[in-house]
């Protein structure tokens, strides 16, 4: 019997990926390309879809040649950054603007005007979000406005609307998907978590044909065959979820009240609801977890717009740091923060206070502060943040107990045991960080029939664990606190 693997499509924000995983979860190998960011002005944030499709396959070619060939492959997984929307001619195939990247602000007012106008209540009661320019329709109604080719397109019926995974499954498969999963489909505003398909009401409201939707699907399962020019031979893809979902089940995150945050470019924070819809009281978002067998599953989430984004802004913009690891090192080097308190609303504040137009500070500075203090404070700002989503989820009476952690920056052991010191809960950490590929392997093995079920993927896939346990006074955690929410009533 011919050894397999699963091929993972992990596409971010700051670069694309693709990755081999063994039927018991080991990674076998990695190709890694970076992507442009594109800033045209303050506040937009935009990608190169072409580039990302070229890259990806790119990424792609290198793990199937290093495998040994395309029926080595026993499925693809796609998991990508959710809400960045992309454009394209469904007669040419190519892509008619700029990918609008979740970070983006543009259509703030937009929000603003439903928002006054009283339609938050019913978006938020249908889809489980706000009236925020986080999420998609609201970037497909601006490049409706203000993009001539893509309303061109629309006018003949050519235009084709997804989001990242949706854009990759078309190229993949020559155009004979259109498809989004149902995670990724609950982050556009336009579906209900309850609905089957796209919201009638919802898309008058925000503005989108349906006609340039995707078809919505579930997670796991044969989703489509790629082209077989692509490879050799056509090869199935049969897993897709948006990337915090994927982590959630990369975690392991299957049974309710299980919670874990990734931290990445952003932080989220998703705790496991099983089959019931969520409904916050306290400004988190509700969202579908995963779909399969025709039965969704949910789970309450927080979002941080900037985390390893802000260790990024450090390094390249302002030139405090040589690399993200030297943070680990800074931040060790000193006693504590010298009292400067970084809020990093660098594009706006998300979760649970949802401030499109708050601005990023440092507070504190003094002669005596240096690079150390600043980098410290930066890291410190990602157990501050999640602290706050901690207390709105406690709200809405899902407490946690403990929290699992992945993501690239959760390598930090000092961040790690920072974050455990101001929840004063244990965090666990996988030994293995990267769940967000994971995830996406273990759909698709359930989709391909490696594994009959996500749980018993994740007892063959998951590897050890690291747990650190708080390890601070009380009294200084509350100091650290108040200095906290001093800082942010600035912002």
């Amino acid at each position: 019997m011919i050894d397999q693997s699963i091929l993972v499509l992990d596409e971010g924000t700051t670069s694309t990926r693709a990755m081999l995983f063994a039927q018991d979860g080991t990674l076998r190998g990695v190709a890694q390309a970076e992507l442009t960011q594109h800033y045209p002005q303050s506040g937009w944030v935009e990608h190169d879809a072409g580039e990302i499709w070229n890259k990806t396959l790119a990424c792609a070619h290198d793990m199937v040649e290093q495998v040994g060939g395309p029926d080595r492959i026993a499925a693809i997984g796609i998991t990508n950054q959710r809400e960045t929307v992309v454009a394209w001619d469904k007669s040419s195939g190519e892509s008619l603007a700029r990918a609008i990247v979740w970070q983006d602000r543009r259509t703030a007012d937009f929000c603003n005007t439903l928002k006054e106008a009283g339609h938050e209540e019913m978006v938020r009661a249908r889809t489980g979000l706000l009236l925020d320019p986080y999420f998609s329709g609201t970037k497909m109604r601006w490049l409706l406005d203000n993009d001539d080719a893509v309303a061109a397109a629309a006018s003949d019926g050519r235009l084709a609307f997804g989001t990242v995974e949706s854009w990759l499954t078309w190229k993949l498969t020559g155009g004979k998907a259109h498809i989004t999963d149902a995670s990724n489909a609950s982050r556009t505003l336009l579906l209900a978590l309850d609905g089957a398909s796209w919201d009638e009401e919802l898309c008058d409201l925000i503005g989108v044909p349906q006609s340039a939707l995707a078809k919505v699907v579930a997670c796991a399962g044969e989703l489509g065959m790629t082209h077989p020019d692509l490879f050799g031979v056509p090869v199935p893809i049969c897993g897709m979820a948006g990337d915090q979902q994927a982590a959630t089940i990369g975690q392991g995150c299957l049974s309710p009240g299980e919670t874990k945050a990734t931290y990445g470019t952003g932080a989220f924070v998703l705790g496991n609801t099983g089959t019931l819809v969520p409904h916050s009281q306290h400004r988190m978002l509700g969202t579908v977890l995963y779909q399969l067998d025709g039965e969704r599953h949910y789970a309450i989430e927080g979002a941080v717009f900037v985390a390893g984004s802000l260790i990024k802004y450090l390094r390249d913009t302002l030139g405090l740091i040589g690399d993200v690891a030297e943070t680990e090192e800074l931040a060790r080097s000193i006693p504590d923060n010298g009292g400067v308190v970084v809020v990093p609303a660098l594009s706006g504040l998300g979760a649970p206070h949802w401030r499109p137009e708050a601005r990023g500070i440092i507070s504190g500075l003094g002669f005596d502060t240096g690079r150390a203090h600043i980098a410290r404070a930066a890291l410190e700002a990602m157990a501050h943040q999640t602290r706050d989503l901690a207390t709105a989820f406690a709200a809405d009476g899902a407490q946690w107990k403990t929290l699992k952690i992945d993501g690239g920056m959760a390598a930090n052991d000092w961040m790690a045991q920072d974050i455990a010191d101001l929840l004063d809960l244990p965090v666990i950490r996988p030994d293995f960080v990267e769940t967000t590929a994971l995830g996406a392997a273990m759909l698709a093995a359930v989709g391909c029939g490696w594994h009959a079920s996500l749980e018993e993927a994740a007892g063959a896939m998951i590897g050890e664990t690291k747990v650190f346990d708080p390890a601070i006074e009380d009294q200084v955690r509350q100091k650290r606190l108040a200095r906290w929410e001093a800082a942010l009533s600035k912002v």
